[in-house]
């Protein structure tokens, strides 16, 4: 089933396109990355479907039941945002915020949700621990832990493995996998990583002057993927 879809949208700034003419859908269980050079639209695209952004025109259509406030998101981070002096069991328990409406207080529900999301980002001993004394990619899990707590469907990542080590980057690709193909959690993913975005998805959407998308195997026969991976008599090089 469709849980997302994007049709004829044209996407930008001030009435300035950036992205034009975007056609997808995304069914339930994909694992869709978003690649493209920088500046081709990758973050708007993502900001548009959270609804922090309007389109220029188009239209993004929700099925499943699927509204925005029940999306993970896990955005690039700033540096004010690495030295937030929280712990890290508030950080994942604001997840849940989404869930409360007009309540002051999380219930008891949401506070065990944070510390199921927490035990599966193996978090649970760092729980109160200050989120700025942690490394690079102790801090993603704990985000990816709060992105838990308001989606049982879909994730939303942006560039979740900037910055880390590449032992590091394999364990949250890992981790990643595991929601999608374990837990049953479409993702939607900007990567800059092209090796290992074909490698995970299922789908690609390539932004930018030459505008593709189709699933993983689509797009390595494609022009599009030609200039990242170099295909011969239509296989892969």
């Amino acid at each position: 089933m469709a849980l997302l879809t994007c049709s004829d949208l044209t996407l930008g700034y001030d009435g300035h396109p950036v992205l034009s003419d975007v056609n997808f859908t995304v069914e339930a269980g994909n694992y869709l990355c978003i690649v493209g050079e920088n500046g081709s639209g990758k973050s708007t695209l993502m900001k548009t479907i959270l609804g922090l952004q309007k389109p220029i025109r188009g239209t993004i259509a929700f099925g499943d039941g699927l509204g925005r406030n029940e999306i993970g998101y896990l955005p690039q981070q700033t540096a004010v945002q690495k030295d937030f002096p929280a712990t890290v069991s508030e950080i994942v328990l604001s997840g849940c915020q989404a869930r409360m409406g007009k309540r002051p207080f999380y219930s008891r529900e949401e506070k065990a949700l944070a510390r199921e999301s927490m035990e599966r980002m193996e978090l649970l001993p760092l729980a109160r621990r200050c989120y700025r004394e942690l490394s690079g990619g102790q801090q993603q899990r704990v985000l990816l832990a709060r992105a838990l707590c308001a989606t049982r469907k879909m994730l939303l990542l942006d560039e979740p493995v900037a910055g880390l080590d590449p032992h590091v980057t394999a364990e949250m690709y890992a981790l990643i996998r595991k929601l999608n193909r374990e837990d049953g959690i479409t993702v939607i993913m900007i990567s800059h990583d092209m090796a290992s975005a074909v490698q995970e998805a299922t789908h690609i959407l390539h932004a930018g002057q030459q505008l593709f998308f189709g699933t993983t195997g689509e797009y390595l026969k494609s022009g599009a993927a030609g200039r990242f991976f170099p295909v011969k008599g239509g296989e892969q090089a």
